[in-house]
């Protein structure tokens, strides 16, 4: 009979006199964390933090890189990409899936979309093209005058009776044409050198000044990219 009341001693739990009420108890909040592929530490193409004024790291991080030179992977290895669905009417034919495509570009921070098409592939080449068109407009590249010899894709786009355009050049570029941009792009960073002088730009270019100024205007997204730093000179803007 010691036995048992021994072995129901040692391995009977023990209960508290008096359990605590709830209200008692202490409040607990958890936190949600979620981790996305561009919060990686080691991202190779993360921002620099500067806006894109850093040195080279060899991972383009340079505003100077040649960024349009690139093939549509090697860009596209430079940014983030979104998909939201696009909003606004439709009916039965409104895109119900998250077809649309927003960009980031890391290292000069700009930001393209395309929402037109119900085809996510449609979209992310719509995306990519106006990615380069605003590179080509926002990303400005220093040059020196006094050895500045124009590149071939600022030729390209040129006039054929510009007096520095060889014949091997080929047919001019228009603005419809994927290849417009990078010209487009060499003919701001002119314009940028010469403090937004359209007649000193011509001259350089071995055209009038009513033969660039109507090269110009030929592109609206030019035109206003062209006005704008016009402006910041106190200069009239082009008509």
């Amino acid at each position: 009979m010691a036995g048992a009341l021994l072995r129901t001693a040692l391995f009977s739990p023990r209960l508290p006199a008096q359990l605590p009420s709830r209200a008692s108890l202490p409040q607990l909040r958890f936190l949600s964390v979620s981790f996305s592929a561009s919060a990686a530490p080691n991202s190779s193409h993360g921002p620099s933090g500067d806006g894109g004024k850093g040195e080279d790291d060899g991972k383009g991080g340079s505003p100077y890189d040649d960024y349009l030179g690139m093939s549509d992977d090697e860009l596209m290895g430079q940014c983030d990409m979104g998909t939201f669905k696009s909003s606004g009417p439709g009916g039965q034919h409104r895109n119900k899936r998250e077809s649309a495509v927003r960009l980031r570009h890391h290292p000069t921070g700009i930001v393209a979309q395309a929402v037109e098409d119900r085809s996510q592939h449609k979209n992310r080449s719509s995306a990519l093209s106006r990615l380069r068109t605003l590179i080509a407009l926002k990303v400005r590249r220093p040059i020196n005058l006094e050895d500045y010899t124009p590149p071939v894709e600022l030729l390209q786009i040129l006039p054929l009776k510009s007096t520095i355009r060889a014949k091997d050049v080929g047919n001019q570029i228009g603005p419809n044409n994927p290849k417009f941009s990078p010209g487009m792009q060499a003919l701001l960073d002119l314009l940028f050198a010469v403090e937004g002088s359209v007649s000193e730009a011509a001259k350089i270019l071995g055209l009038s000044t009513g033969a660039l100024s109507r090269l110009i205007l030929s592109d609206d997204s030019l035109r206003a990219a062209a006005n704008e730093l016009r402006a910041s000179k106190g200069l009239k803007p082009l008509r």
